[in-house]
């Protein structure tokens, strides 16, 4: 199972697993994944955008991936 980190770009986030990835994001939101500009953010700078602490935006983000790949 991939995992994440306050590294990781939103792009790749979304490359593991946009279904798992994308409502979790969506629920903080963060409503233009489709932007290009939103691509090139790290994980961190989205979670200060929208005034979330970045490791719980991590913590979650797993959960997902991890629930998803059926983990």
């Amino acid at each position: 199972m991939a995992q994440v980190t306050k590294e990781t770009m939103i792009g790749e986030l979304l490359q593991i697993n946009i279904e798992a990835a994308a409502p979790v994001l969506m629920g903080i939101g963060m409503h233009c994944l489709g932007c290009p500009a939103s691509q090139m953010e790290t994980i961190e700078e989205a979670a200060g955008v929208h005034g979330i602490d970045p490791d719980e935006l991590v913590k979650m983000l797993n959960e997902k991936l991890a629930e998803a790949s059926g983990e």
